[in-house]
């Protein structure tokens, strides 16, 4: 009998001990503890209701493959929590297959490579699942007695429910754990998520600035200016005003560019643009078109006034400005044009103050206002126009080919594509001369077009003749402001099957900066079809290195005019080494250009450059003589099955 009494006292006393525990356990998850703690809690709760060495909490992952002991108590705890298991690995992964309880001795049915490592060295061990009202938890673990004594059934019935007592707490605490980290995810995001809606209205915002102004000088480009031209006409036509448009091009601008770098020309126009920024003049609009090139819209205003604003530009410009500690003083050449007089469209008010501007600058004056007799669209001119039209409707645009070399392999790797025209009365007709007649009559992008399709199709007869070569072709500033660009040039190499790093699009910096973000788009497209991009007669243009490191291209080609001086001008040499070494250090292959010495092939071999071109190597050829050239040059040609 008295042992009767000790078993129900021992009985009563543990069951005390498990209530207060219990209500502790309630008293912790309630107080708004973390997750972390009460889970620390709970397994040193276990380890004291069974008396054992270490206890565990192993609880499954989101998507059941693996278990966390998330935490633990006793002997080995710290190199035990957060470590993960996948679930096919030792008792807490049967435990958990199963939803099963595995207790006393059932360690010693497993071998060494079904345990995990604390397994081991574990002796007898305990352990129960967790189950949720909801969801499958994990489970608890209680290894080694402490006493040295097995666990039996009365430890089995304990730690079970105990369990099921903490189960749902935890669950709650987990699920509660769960909320506080989504809220305060939602509320990371809420932040980010202003944050980011005001950096896009203000990227938006300077977008708008970018479509109308130009990111250079921070003056209206070329879109508003036209807009202005528009609005101004149309107020002009109804209160029957007049308009005036002065166009602006600075003299010996390019001096400034050969001389100090194009890093002082772009220091110079923006300095100049400060200048202009500065001007408050009723509702003038003076803005940038490209390059060195500015005009200013009038509304209301007559060839007096018109001259009397040039007046005061020119006064403006010729205030010394300091680049690099070099004073610079600038003028310029200006052309006036006026609305209904010289036309009654933006572009002919533009065309008109342009032939002005040439006019003032060929004469060597500070402004001339339009006269018809100065017009170079005489009927000789229209009649020129009218037979290019019919050329190239009649396809009848021929094709040259100069070849280019590797210097460093001295393998002959491609060619560049270059227009001739033959006019059926005047003979050959220079680039010079149809080139600019295309650019004004908005041909040049069909043109453009056209010399490609030859091009790539003739570049695909040398692949099948055995050659292994590519071909690079030239586009203008028209081809880069058509967004369908990209589209045309896929088609036209799918159209001959050629690969398209066979094919190497230049284009000038003056056709980027013309309108940057833009040329940027198209180019970027035509970059991640594999076309190679050259920037053709780099060092004439009117980039700056900040906008060179964006545009995706592949190659720099130094204009003729450096390279063909080289020998002789120090200054040349200069600048030809400083691209080279600039193109490298972005990354950049170079191609000189005008290579017709010996000579300046040996410097050009030393400085490092990657591709030459020039009469050297070999004139410009007609498409029938280049096959022979190819078969008969000095220069090594890949061939097809050699690549």
């Amino acid at each position: 009998m008295p042992e009767q009494h000790r078993t129900v006292e021992e009985q009563l006393r543990r069951r005390e001990c498990e209530l207060d525990m219990l209500k502790e356990i309630t008293r912790v998850i309630s107080s708004g503890k973390s997750i972390k703690e009460v889970f620390g809690f709970v397994t040193e709760s276990a380890r004291k209701l069974l008396g054992c060495e270490t206890a565990t909490m192993p609880i499954v992952s989101d998507d059941q493959a693996n278990y966390v002991y998330r935490a633990a108590s006793g002997k080995n705890a710290e190199e035990l929590i957060d470590s993960e298991l996948p679930m096919s690995v030792g008792l807490c992964g049967w435990v958990m297959q199963n939803q099963r309880p595995w207790w006393r001795g059932a360690l010693d049915l497993l071998d060494d490579s079904e345990r995990n490592k604390w397994e081991k060295d574990a002796g007898t061990v305990i352990l129960v699942p967790l189950i949720g009202k909801q969801r499958f938890l994990g489970g608890i673990a209680c290894i080694n007695k402490i006493n040295g004594d097995d666990f039996d059934e009365q430890d089995l019935d304990l730690l079970t429910m105990f369990a099921s007592h903490v189960s749902i707490a935890i669950e709650n605490a987990m699920a509660f754990d769960e909320l506080r980290t989504a809220r305060n995810t939602a509320e990371a995001y809420r932040i980010r998520l202003e944050k980011l809606n005001g950096k896009l209205q203000q990227a938006n915002g300077e977008l708008q600035f970018l479509a109308v102004h130009d990111p250079l000088t921070g003056l209206p480009n070329r879109a508003l200016i036209v807009d202005r031209l528009e609005r101004g006409i149309l107020t002009a036509q109804r209160d029957d005003r007049q308009l005036a448009l002065i166009m602006i091009d600075l003299n010996n601008f390019k001096d400034v560019n050969d001389t100090l770098g194009h890093a002082a020309g772009d220091q110079l126009l923006v300095s100049l643009g400060k200048r202009f920024l500065g001007l408050v003049e009723d509702d003038l609009t003076l803005g940038r078109l490209g390059g060195d090139e500015f005009a200013v819209v009038l509304p209301g205003a007559g060839i007096d006034r018109a001259l009397a604003v040039s007046s005061m530009l020119q006064d403006l410009l010729q205030q010394p400005i300091d680049i690099d500690d070099r004073i610079i003083t600038l003028d310029a050449s200006m052309g006036v044009s006026i609305y209904p007089d010289h036309g009654t469209r933006p572009s002919d008010l533009m065309k008109c103050a342009d032939v002005a501007m040439y006019v003032a600058k060929r004469n060597k004056l500070a402004v001339s206002v339009y006269n018809s007799q100065n017009n170079p669209y005489d009927q000789g001119h229209l009649e020129l126009t009218r037979d290019l039209r019919t050329a190239i409707k009649r396809n009848d645009i021929d094709l040259y080919l100069q070849p280019k070399v590797d210097m460093r392999s001295g393998t002959l790797i491609g060619a560049e594509a270059l227009a001739r025209w033959r006019h059926p009365v005047q003979g050959d007709v220079p680039p010079s001369k149809f080139v600019p007649i295309l650019e004004q009559t908005g041909l040049i992008k069909e043109f453009a077009l056209q010399v490609l399709e030859k091009a790539v199709r003739y570049c695909k007869q040398c692949e099948r003749a055995g050659y292994e070569i590519s071909v690079a072709v030239n586009l203008s500033v028209h081809n880069l402001r058509d967004e369908t660009l990209p589209d045309q040039v896929e088609d036209i190499l799918a159209r001959h099957d050629l690969d398209s790093s066979r094919l190497t699009l230049e284009i000038t910096e003056s056709a980027v900066m013309d309108d940057y973000m833009k040329s940027i788009e198209v180019l970027g497209e035509l970059s991640d079809m594999g076309i190679e991009l050259s920037i053709d007669d780099f060092g004439t243009g009117y980039s700056s290195l900040g906008y060179l490191k964006r545009m995706p291209v592949q190659q720099l080609k130094i204009d003729r005019s450096f390279v063909g001086d080289m020998i002789m001008s120090r200054d040349d040499a200069v600048i030809v080494r400083s691209t080279i070494d600039l193109a490298h250090n972005l990354g950049l292959k170079t191609v000189a250009e005008g290579v017709e010495t010996e000579a300046v092939l040996a410097v050009l071999s030393e400085m490092g450059c990657d591709m030459a071109q020039g009469y050297l190597i070999s004139r410009p050829l007609p498409m029938e003589e280049f096959f022979l050239f190819l078969k008969n040059c000095d220069w090594i040609v890949e061939s097809v099955s050699a690549a």
